[in-house]
């Protein structure tokens, strides 16, 4: 793998650990708690997929929730992931081939780190779980600790963090969404992991210099 870039950003979730049905397990335990069934497909298209927790919360209570409320829901949707992601111990590891592109990437000597909308504690979990720190200084991790705007002010930090102007950095994604904002925040070089089969909308989108499915690059 070559090309013009001399950092890399990566997303975590749908880009280095597939892990979108642990979500949905998780949020259908929730709404189990809160209206007293799970959430329908309708739903989760609607009104999951892409969307804060504090919203989605307010959506499953109906109205919207106060602060101890979104809080404590918010907690209990991560614990209940974080569980379902240790039980699923056949799918718990790292995208195929990301071990190896980080290897790859620190014997070339490109700087790399993660930029996600995860919180601390799903942030501490994968460093523990997966040994990120082998490759990444946990410290300069980008997560939602409530003080970024956007996932854009994310990967600007992010790229502040390598200390490579973004212009210069590579970023990996999975989403329309963070593929969009890492081309509002100046990157012309997104390499995106399509997961869904949606790579023909992925390469359509601006910034988009390569659509894979996996890092192994064959």
């Amino acid at each position: 793998m070559n090309g013009a870039y001399k950092g890399v950003i990566f997303d975590f979730n749908g880009t280095l650990f597939f892990d979108n049905d642990k979500h949905i397990l998780a949020w259908g335990e929730i709404s189990k708690m809160i209206r007293g069934q799970g959430i329908t497909e309708e739903e989760l298209l609607e009104h999951f997929n892409g969307v804060p927790n504090q919203k989605i919360i307010s959506y499953l209570l109906g109205r919207v929730g106060n602060a101890e409320e979104l809080e404590k829901y918010s907690e209990l949707k991560e614990e209940f992931y974080r569980r379902f992601c240790l039980e699923d111990k056949a799918n718990f590891h790292l995208v195929d081939g990301a071990v190896e592109f980080f290897d790859y990437l620190k014997e070339k000597g490109i700087p790399f780190t993660i930029a996600s909308a995860s919180i601390k504690a799903n942030i501490d979990f994968f460093v523990n779980e997966f040994g990120l720190s082998k490759w990444i200084e946990p410290k300069d991790i980008v997560y939602d600790d409530g003080s970024y705007e956007n996932k854009v002010a994310m990967f600007l930090d992010a790229s502040r963090k390598l200390g490579i102007d973004i212009g210069e950095c590579m970023i990996v994604e999975d989403s329309v969404s963070g593929i969009q904002s890492g081309h509002l925040a100046g990157c012309q070089n997104i390499m995106v992991i399509d997961s869904s089969g949606k790579a023909e909308e992925y390469k359509s989108l601006p910034g988009v210099v390569k659509v894979i499915k996996n890092f192994r690059f064959d």
